[in-house]
C-alpha cells in the first residue's frame, strides 16, 4: 500500500513539473474553424455572425435488407457581440429534413425542428466566464464538439448516443475557467433536472431529456468537468447529479415517488483520454449511470428502467496525409464499442433486455478535402445477446426470429462554417 501511495505521489508530481515544462500545444477544441468559434474566442470583430453545420448519409441494414438515406441535420448559428464582454449563442437545428403536422397522413418520418443552444455568455476575464440559458453540458467527448467533421463515423459513436445522450442540452447557468500556471480547464452548472416519467425502454436515460421545453424544474441537476492537456494528450473527467421527478410533493407522494431537489436521483460519471500526434489519433471513453430509485419509477410509469448502465469505447485513427503540405486529411480508423443498458436491474420490477447489451465494432474511412468538408463510410458490425421472450410482443412465426448478429454500411457527408 505504501508502494502504491508513493507510485501516485510521483507520477502525481511528474504530470504537473512536465506540464508546466512542456511547450503546450493548441488542441483541436480550441481551433478556430468556424464562425461561432471566433465568437467565441473573442476574434470575430463582426457583430452578428452567421455559422452551421450538417450531415446526411445512406445506410443499409443488411439483416433487414433495407437502405435508407436521409438529410441527417441542419443547424443554423446566429451568434450576436452586444459588447467585449456579452454574447448571444443560438442554433436552430431541423433533423430528417421534413417535420409532419398532425393533419399529415404519414406522420413518421422522424423530422424535428429544436434549439440545439440558445444562452448568453458573460466574459469575466481572459480565463473565466459564465453562461445562462439552454446550453450543451461538458459530459464526454462528444457532447460540446459534436460538428461532423470532428468525429469519425457516418454514425457519432453509440455510447454517446444512448450512455450519454448526446447532445444533451438543458436550461442552466454554467460557470467555466482556466489556470493560469497549468494547462487546466474546469466547469460546474445547474440546470434543470431528468423526467424519468419519460424514460424509455431501449434508449436508456434520453427521452427524459427537456432539452429546454415546458423543462419540470422542481428537480435540478449538478454537471462537473475538469480537463487537463499535456502535449499531445487531453485527459477529462466529468459527472452528473440529479433529480428525475418533477412533481410537487403532493403528486410524487401519490405514486410513491420522491420529490424535492434531487428526488429519485441519478448519477453520471464519465472519463476519457484523447492522444493526436502526427497521424495518429487515439481516443477512448467509459461511463457508469446509477439509478438507484428504478424500481420505484418502474412501479410508478411501467418504464423498464434500469438501475446501472454502462458503456466504454476506444478508436484508433491514422492520417495518411499528415506528412504532406496539405490541409487534407484521409483518415482511416477502427472503432470497438461495448455497452449494456441494463447493467443491474430492480429485482422484482424489471425485465432484463439481452438485446440491450451489446458490441460494435466499427471501421471506415474519412476525407477531409479541407477542415470543413467531410466526406465519410464505414462498416459496423453489431452483436447484442438473446432476446427476452418475456418482451417479445409478435413471437415467431408472426414476426420474423431475432438475430444477435447485424452489419450495417454507412456512406455520409457533413460541413461546418
Amino acid at each position: 500500500m505504501k508502494f502504491l501511495f508513493k507510485a501516485t505521489y510521483t507520477f502525481a508530481f511528474l504530470l504537473i513539473a512536465f506540464s508546466i515544462k512542456a511547450q503546450f500545444k493548441t488542441n483541436a477544441q480550441n481551433l478556430v474553424l468556424t464562425n461561432e468559434d471566433s465568437l467565441n474566442y473573442g476574434n470575430n470583430k463582426n457583430k452578428t455572425v452567421i455559422s452551421g453545420y450538417g450531415s446526411a448519409f445512406y445506410q443499409r441494414n443488411f439483416n433487414r435488407k433495407i437502405s435508407t438515406a436521409s438529410l441527417e441535420r441542419v443547424v443554423l448559428f446566429v451568434g450576436h457581440r452586444f459588447s467585449d464582454k456579452i454574447s448571444l449563442f443560438t442554433e436552430l437545428e431541423l433533423e430528417n429534413a421534413v417535420v409532419a403536422t398532425s393533419s399529415d397522413e404519414n406522420n413518421s418520418n422522424g423530422g424535428e425542428i429544436s434549439m440545439e443552444q440558445a444562452f448568453l455568455k458573460f466574459d469575466l476575464n481572459s480565463k473565466q466566464y459564465l453562461i445562462a440559458g439552454l446550453f450543451t453540458p461538458r459530459i464526454g467527448i462528444l457532447n460540446e464538439n459534436h460538428l461532423p467533421v470532428n468525429f469519425n463515423g457516418v454514425e457519432r459513436p453509440i455510447v454517446e448516443q444512448l450512455i450519454i445522450p448526446a447532445t444533451w442540452r438543458e436550461l442552466g447557468v454554467g460557470f467555466y475557467g482556466s489556470l493560469n500556471n497549468l494547462p487546466l480547464n474546469y466547469d460546474v452548472a445547474v440546470m434543470n433536472g431528468l423526467n424519468s416519467a419519460d424514460f424509455e425502454h431501449g434508449s436508456g436515460i434520453r427521452a427524459g431529456r427537456a432539452e429546454g421545453s415546458n423543462a419540470l424544474a422542481n428537480n435540478i441537476a449538478v454537471t462537473a468537468a475538469i480537463q487537463y492537456n499535456i502535449a499531445d494528450l487531453k485527459f477529462q473527467v466529468s459527472g452528473y447529479a440529479g433529480g428525475t421527478v418533477g412533481l410537487n410533493q403532493r403528486g410524487a407522494d401519490s405514486i410513491g415517488l420522491n420529490s424535492g431537489g434531487f428526488g429519485s436521483p441519478l448519477y453520471l460519471g464519465e472519463a476519457d483520454v484523447q492522444y493526436n500526434n502526427g497521424g495518429i489519433a487515439f481516443k477512448a471513453l467509459g461511463t457508469y449511470v446509477s439509478f438507484p430509485d428504478a424500481g420505484t419509477v418502474n412501479a410508478a410509469y411501467n418504464n423498464n428502467s434500469s438501475t446501472s448502465m454502462y458503456g466504454a469505447y476506444a478508436e484508433l485513427g491514422y492520417n495518411w496525409l499528415h506528412t504532406k503540405q496539405t490541409m487534407a486529411q484521409f483518415i482511416t480508423f477502427v472503432r470497438g464499442e461495448m455497452l449494456d443498458m441494463n447493467s443491474t436491474i430492480p429485482e422484482g420490477k424489471a425485465i432484463y433486455d439481452g438485446t440491450e447489451k451489446q458490441t460494435h465494432i466499427i471501421a471506415g474511412i474519412s476525407y477531409l478535402p479541407l477542415p470543413n468538408v467531410v466526406i465519410k463510410a464505414d462498416v459496423r458490425i453489431l452483436h447484442t445477446g438473446p432476446q427476452n421472450p418475456a418482451l417479445v410482443i409478435n413471437p415467431p412465426p408472426n414476426a420474423l426470429p431475432y438475430k444477435q448478429n447485424n452489419q450495417f454500411l454507412n456512406v455520409g457527408i457533413g460541413y461546418s462554417f
